[in-house]
């Protein structure tokens, strides 16, 4: 299962982060590395951007970029 398919408030574990070049880079520099626990907080009404809880701060991300990390 990929990032964007998680549901509003559920939590789940990063297990592997896709995407090349300065996006995969940039997901790593954001904390969003394998391990890391991340809970959904909010999606837009309109599906994107969505908005996740990690390492005690908020980040909001495009649901093309969240569908680039893969989590259980």
């Amino acid at each position: 299962m990929t990032l964007d398919q998680v549901a509003v408030g559920e939590t789940v574990r990063i297990t592997k982060v896709g995407g090349e070049g300065e996006l995969r880079c940039r997901l790593l520099d954001m904390g969003l590395i394998p391990k890391t626990v991340v809970k959904v907080q909010k999606v837009a009404p309109m599906g994107d951007p969505i908005e996740i809880h990690l390492r005690g701060y908020e980040l909001t991300i495009r649901k093309e970029d969240a569908g680039k990390i893969e989590v259980q």
